[in-house]
């Protein structure tokens, strides 16, 4: 896995550490128990590798956290609208 520091992911997780921990678990969790990754991997990768890829990659986020980007996005494109 290449090397990604903490603070780069914390977005993704509302700058929580913990909560990047436990999103991080679960999604390892839902790999283990047969779930297809979201991103391509060699198939040597551990599933927490894996879990760790896809939160760098923004294919997992914390529901709070995708709720306030898609909000954002919305109030984005109605002001632009209005422009």
């Amino acid at each position: 896995m290449e090397y990604q520091t903490i603070e780069d992911m914390l977005d993704r997780a509302n700058g929580s550490v913990y909560s990047l921990v436990r999103m991080a678990a679960l999604r390892a969790l839902e790999l283990a128990d047969g779930k297809p990754p979201l991103i391509e991997n060699p198939g040597t990768d551990k599933v927490t590798s894996i879990s760790f890829k896809e939160i760098i990659a923004g294919k997992v986020e914390m529901k709070v956290v995708a709720e306030r980007r898609a909000k954002e996005a919305k109030e984005k494109a109605k002001k632009d609208k209005k422009a």
